[in-house]
């Protein structure tokens, strides 16, 4: 069974233009409209989880960071060329 947080983060993703990003509380607001803001901790390690295994990309203004060292505002992305 898949975590519904990769779920949902990859469903947001399918709906934009190719090379656009989301923002992690969009994902947080699907899965919990009431308290997202207590979930954005979990989607932001579930970003992490899949950027380290290259099928997402954490960007800050941008630019993709590292997932191992990144703090503040975050996008979400597919990386260039991937279709989930």
């Amino acid at each position: 069974m898949s975590d519904p947080i990769e779920t949902e983060i990859f469903e947001l993703l399918a709906k934009r233009e190719p090379g656009k990003s989301i923002c992690p509380s969009e994902v947080a607001k699907v899965i919990a409209p009431d308290r997202w803001q207590r979930e954005m901790g979990k989607v932001r390690a579930v970003a992490t989880g899949l950027a380290r295994q290259g099928r997402l990309v954490i960007t800050k203004k941008g630019k993709p960071v590292n997932p191992e060292a990144f703090k503040g505002v975050i996008r979400l992305r597919l990386p260039d060329g991937a279709s989930e």
